[in-house]
């Protein structure tokens, strides 16, 4: 099944992560990865979820990613507390992803859908990967909900797109 707008998130998300500290900043620091229960965290924030096939990926790292670490401080405008980018793969690749980008701190989270699990459940996934899509998400309830439909494609799934709906 999958969510669309006025849908509650799921009660049940648990995604894996490695939290950044300035101790392990650098990309080849290892951390100890832990459950990140998405469904309690996000329960009364708005967040930005947004979805890619895979870390270090031309499009997802060129064309996605970019987008949101750009527009953090127009999300934070409209009242978007957590941008968070999940993917398949393992927590130490994210994580690392993470510090390539730049990204430190709590406000932009790379986390990892181990086997795909929570997009398979909205039924988001290709053959054992994360699709290409945004969620937005409002004190629990889903307010915008999209997956691309083209292969490479940034449209629906973009900050620009989840700006013009927030």
């Amino acid at each position: 099944m999958s969510l669309k707008a006025g849908d509650s998130f799921p009660s049940d998300v648990v995604f894996k992560y490695i939290p950044w500290t300035e101790e392990s900043g650098e990309i080849t620091a290892c951390g100890i990865p832990i459950n990140f229960n998405a469904s309690k965290e996000w329960a009364d924030k708005k967040v930005v979820l947004f979805s890619v096939p895979g870390a270090f990926t031309p499009t997802c790292s060129v064309n996605h990613v970019p987008g949101y670490i750009q527009n953090i401080q127009q999300l934070k405008s409209k009242g978007v507390q957590t941008i968070a980018v999940i993917a398949s793969n393992d927590p130490y690749v994210m994580s690392a992803w993470g510090k390539a980008n730049k990204v430190t701190g709590d406000e932009f989270l790379f986390l990892s859908d181990p086997d795909a699990k929570f997009s398979e459940s909205i039924g988001w996934a290709n053959a054992g990967r994360t699709g290409r899509y945004a969620i937005v998400i409002d004190h629990g309830k889903v307010t915008y909900a999209e997956i691309e439909t083209k292969k490479g494609a940034v449209e629906v799934s973009g900050a620009d797109a989840v700006l013009a709906h927030l």
